[in-house]
Formats: structure tokens, sequence, C-alpha cells
């Protein structure tokens, strides 16, 4: 390899020359972005949302009110399928180092905590919306002008009050025929609802379950930590215990060394002098 080459290598940057498995994966940074992103709108739509439901049943409620409700419920309704899709996404993916694993049960405890708050403002607004409708129903109903009691002579007076209650009639039929296509409208809006309540309930379910796993697994790591902490630990004091019988061992061996240098040298002085 020649000088120049070298010094090429050298001025790249450090995370050019990073081992592959210390780099994020650009995929998954995009998902987990994107994903953030929609969680985002999600928590906007459903602080938008709750301030309209907390209008119906007021003085302040009107049609234009319900039509916002409708709209960001079913912005809701969609934004939580897609975001759903994409925690199922990151849930499924392998190989993740320790940041990609936090960025994964971080999105889906902010999901699960998103889902749960968006179910009870669903509930809110149908009971709302059942008690406005049937409201509504039973006064459109108490407004049907009834026929006055039968007669075989009706008077005058009779005759010109069914005239006058037909005359009513005829003219409030329209506003009748409105009222009630409102009303139909309102009870559409209630079984749209409930069948939305229960296909989202399937999907939060299996969110919940995914978040219940990724809580297992963190327990598990846990455990191995803790299990490999205590393992060194008492590996620690193994290898203590170790080294100080070595040294008291070579202490021991020291002084019979001694005691037979010892031992030897009468043994040679006595020889001599004998």
């Amino acid at each position: 390899m020649s000088f120049n080459r070298l010094s090429s290598l050298e001025s790249q940057p450090t995370e050019y020359r990073d081992e592959p498995e210390t780099q994020d994966d650009p995929q998954f940074h995009k998902v987990s972005e994107d994903l953030s992103a929609k969680l985002f709108s999600l928590t906007s739509n459903i602080a938008r949302l709750s301030q309209q439901i907390n209008l119906l049943g007021t003085k302040r409620d009107t049609e234009r009110v319900r039509e916002r409700v409708h709209d960001l419920l079913e912005e809701a309704r969609d934004g939580f399928r897609d975001a759903g899709d994409g925690i199922k996404t990151l849930s499924a993916w392998e190989n993740l180092n320790a940041s990609q694993k936090y960025t994964q049960q971080k999105l889906s405890r902010e999901f699960q905590a998103s889902g749960t708050e968006f179910q009870t403002i669903q509930r809110i607004a149908l009971e709302k919306q059942k008690a406005s409708a049937s409201a509504a129903r039973t006064a459109l109903d108490a407004d049907d002008p009834g026929s006055l009691p039968y007669s075989d002579s009706p008077s005058q007076q009779q005759q010109s009050q069914v005239q006058d209650q037909e005359q009513v009639r005829l003219a409030s039929q329209d506003e009748v025929d409105f009222q009630d296509s409102l009303i139909v409208e309102r009870e559409s809006e209630i079984r749209n609802i409930e069948q939305s309540v229960g296909e989202l309930n399937e999907l939060f379910r299996d969110v919940a379950h995914i978040v219940h796993e990724q809580g297992a697994q963190l327990d598990t790591i846990h455990g191995n930590v803790v299990n490999v902490a205590g393992d060194t630990q008492q590996a620690d004091i193994e290898l203590r215990s170790a080294s100080k019988y070595q040294k008291a061992a070579r202490g021991k061996a020291c002084c019979l060394l001694l005691v037979l240098a010892i031992v030897l040298t009468i043994i040679i002085v006595a020889a001599v002098l004998g």
C-alpha cells in the first residue's frame, strides 16, 4: 500500500471507518422517524378532537361541530391503522442494537398511551351521540301533531282547530324531514363509531401484546446483566482468595527453604569440624 493511499484512509471521517455492526440501519432510522411523526400528528389530532367532543350536548353544539368530530375521528382511525402497521414492522426488525431497541420500545409505549386516550375519547363521543340522537328522535315524535278526539258532530271550533293544525303540519313538514335526515345521519355515525371501536380494539390488543413481549425481553436482558455482574463479583472474590492463598503458600515455601538451609549448614559445619 502506498503512502498516499494510507494517508487518504486516515483522512476519512470516523463514521466511515466504524465497524458495520456499530452503525445504525438507515432503513430502521427512516421507519422510526416516520412513525414518530405519525404519533405526534395523532397526539395533536386527539387534542383537537377532545375539544370538539366537549362541545357536544352544549349550547355550542352545531352541525358544523359534529362534522369536525366526524372528520377528526376518521382521521385518527386512519392514523392509528398506519401507525399500528409501523409498530408491527419495527417489532419484527432483527439484529437491533441497544439504541434501536430503546427506540422500538419507546415508540410502542407512545402508541399504546395514545391508543388508550383515543379509546376513552371514542367512548365519550359515542355516549354523547347516542344521547343526542335519542333526545332528537323523542322531540321529533312529540312534535307530530295528533288528531283531536273524534266526535260524531264536531263543533265549529273543533273544525277550526283541525284546519289550523293541518296548516301547521304542512308548513313544518320540510323542517320535520330535515330534522329526521339529521337524526338518521347521527344514527349512522353511531354505527360507524361502534364498528371502528371493535376494529381498533383488535389493533390495540396486538400492540399491547407486543409491548408485553418487549417488556419480557427487557426483564430477561436485565436478569442476564444482573447474573453477569454477580458472576463477575464472585469471580473477583475467588481470584482474590486464590491470590491470598498463593501468597501464603509462597511464604510457607520460603520458610521451609530457610529451615532446610539452616539444617544443611549445621550438618556441613559438624562434618567439617568432626
